[in-house]
């Protein structure tokens, strides 16, 4: 393990992650690139009202890595940021729906994994005579 590891897992973060969403990454890749960066509450606020049907897993999970940082590591829920969230492929349920003259046409169910890491936003100090 290099010293730029090391460094990284000193950092405090809190994470959570969400298996078998009955969901394509395909869909889930816009919401999660759309809440990176963004306070925890405002992103919660953000999924509450969002029209995609996946918002609401995607805010259980954010829920549930809010409660590991409270929990686990005594971070203060009110500074966490959204550090990383990211997807990736599972199974893919494969189905067959029949069709006219005996044939069949296939119906493909994909799943995903859904990993959110949050991590506590520090304060800048200002230098300088600007405001």
């Amino acid at each position: 393990m290099s010293k730029k590891n090391k460094k990284e897992i000193d950092i405090k973060t809190a994470k959570s992650i969400n298996k078998n969403v009955r969901s394509s990454t395909r869909k889930l890749k816009p919401i999660l690139k759309s809440i990176v960066g963004k306070k925890v509450d405002i992103v919660i606020r953000n999924l509450t009202f969002s029209d995609k049907r996946i918002s609401k897993d995607i805010k259980k999970t954010i829920s549930s890595a809010v409660a590991n940082a409270e929990n686990n590591y005594q971070l203060d829920i009110d500074n966490l940021i959204v550090k990383e969230a990211y997807c990736g492929k599972q199974v893919i349920m494969k189905r067959f729906r029949p069709r006219a003259k005996g044939r069949a046409a296939p119906i493909l169910k994909p799943y995903s994994n859904l990993t959110v890491i949050l991590s506590e936003k520090k304060k800048e100090e200002k230098h300088g005579t600007k405001s």
